[in-house]
């Protein structure tokens, strides 16, 4: 096959992040009112030759990365080619997602003193602040309250005061916090692999240059990227021995997506691994300490947003939505539909107990790595990136960029592996799942197979990492007489 230095894929990349973004320009999901008339509709004539466009682009950037990862690049030129490849997203408007509307109206909400935990976007005055960004949110997120934590609202609050709401100064603010987002996530990794005894570059490939992160975190400005920038850090200063401020993060994190509150228990296990004294005092420690910080710093956000704590009652709000990607409201759906057809009983609480059961047997799989972690055979970072695929493999809703929970984590403590080689198939396939404007169409599920089919060959065909000289060392402990934590033991399998 062909090759290229990095700097050649580095350029390849480029080229195709600009096919990407200016055919997403036209095809994105464009407001429906811009008083600025930048980002407006020209017709299917247009929007359909430059979806393809954007399609054809996001192509050669996976081929591009894909080869990238393949090369000896240094963290410098890494970082460099990160650069590159981000800035054509810059000025775009919104794409593969609408949520970035949802935000601004829901801090236009904040703003307006309405209860962003009570009513939807739709409670909005059409003239007033936020009005346009509530006209273009999506059917389903117009009358749904606000699942989000205090911090997120506090921000999209400031964007929606500070714009007037007005849709593209509104959206470009939405995407600063987003390349903030992407800067705290680049710090954390690099701090991450350091103290895992993994290649810098690689993680900074796998976790911050990989195509699905650019095109929802830059492209979309899910809030998701935040949430993992925050968690991330949390995580690279408990394992420094910084467990408090670590905690105070991952409370942050937590008050802008609740997942990320499966990073305390990792964060106890370091804990009740540093802790001295007495047995008891140490489970106790552990078990309590990092979740009493946070709560304090969740609790302390709570109040100063002044939006109450309403975001206790809207975690399951996203539920309701079914999407095709996740497996257990397929299951419960199917099994439903079955029941109805059958016996002529009600589908929905039949979906309803199997996204339970799948939930439960998630939170199992968390603690099961959790013990695993403390009796020493995975490093605690590393299992709360499992943990969190664990998640959202069995979440009632599934969105493609949820992968990025976990995929981050596994990029700073994992090289190698059938883990990272199901992440890398899963990133170029996934990118594929959803349209530049937003929606899902069947098509896109079908390119998405293929991808995943042509990476799977790939990797058959790619010989199997070699072994390496000496044991890669295993993360630094937060205490110098803490044990320290083995590498997973799982074999080297060959990787993009």
């Amino acid at each position: 096959m062909w090759a290229l230095s990095a700097v050649g894929y580095r350029r390849l990349g480029t080229a195709a992040a600009l096919a990407t973004a200016v055919g997403g320009w036209i095809s994105g999901k464009l407001p429906a009112h811009d008083p600025w008339g930048l980002w407006v509709d020209h017709g299917a004539s247009v929007r359909i030759p430059a979806a393809v466009l954007a399609y054809a682009g996001l192509t050669v950037l996976v081929v591009a990365w894909w080869q990238y990862g393949r090369t000896a690049a240094t963290v410098r030129e890494t970082l460099t080619t990160l650069a590159w490849w981000t800035a054509p997203f810059l000025l775009t408007p919104p794409l593969y997602s609408a949520d970035v509307y949802s935000y601004i109206a829901q801090g236009a909400m904040v703003v307006e003193g309405l209860d962003v935990y009570t009513v939807g976007p739709s409670s909005l005055d059409p003239a007033g602040i936020g009005g346009d960004a509530a006209a273009s949110v999506g059917h389903h997120w117009r009358d749904t309250p606000a699942p989000y934590g205090p911090l997120f609202l506090l921000l999209s609050a400031a964007v929606a005061k500070t714009t007037g709401g007005t849709i593209v100064p509104a959206v470009l603010a939405m995407r600063l916090i987003a390349l903030a987002s992407l800067v705290l996530i680049v710090w954390a990794l690099r701090r991450l692999a350091r103290e895992h005894g993994t290649d810098e570059s690689r993680a900074l490939w796998l976790g911050a240059l990989n195509p699905l992160l650019l095109m929802h975190v830059v492209g979309g400005m899910h809030n998701d990227g935040l949430m993992i920038g925050l968690m991330l850090a949390g995580c690279a200063l408990a394992l420094r021995g910084r467990w408090v401020a670590g905690s105070a993060l991952i409370g942050l994190a937590m008050m802008v997506k609740s997942p990320a509150a499966v990073a305390l228990l990792f964060i106890g296990v370091m804990v009740h691994a540093s802790a001295t004294g007495p047995q008891v005092r140490r489970w106790a420690k552990g078990l309590l300490a990092p979740g009493l910080v946070a709560c304090a710093v969740a609790g302390s956000a709570t109040l100063v947003s002044g939006t109450g704590f309403g975001w206790l009652r809207t975690q399951g709000v996203a539920g309701n939505i079914h999407t095709a990607l996740s497996l257990v409201s397929d299951l419960g759906l199917g099994l439903g539909e079955l029941g109805r057809l059958l016996l002529g009983t009600d589908p929905e609480p039949v979906k309803s107990a199997v996204q339970t059961l799948g939930l439960a047997a998630a939170v199992v799989l968390i603690f099961v790595l959790a013990r695993r972690s403390m009796n020493g055979h995975l490093p605690p970072v590393h299992a709360l990136g499992l943990g969190l695929l664990a998640l959202v493999a069995l979440s009632p809703m599934v969105q493609p960029w949820y992968l990025l929970w976990g995929l981050v984590v596994i990029a700073a403590t994992q090289q190698h592996g059938r883990v990272v080689t199901v992440l890398t198939v899963l990133s170029a396939a996934l990118v594929y799942e959803t349209h530049p404007a937003g929606g899902t169409p069947a098509f896109g599920f079908a390119l998405a197979g293929i991808a995943a089919l042509v990476a799977t060959l790939v990797v058959r065909r790619t010989p199997p990492a070699a072994e390496p000289a000496a044991p890669v060392p295993g993360p630094r402990s937060a205490h110098p007489d803490a044990p320290q934590a083995p590498q997973s033991a799982e074999a080297p399998q060959g990787t993009a």
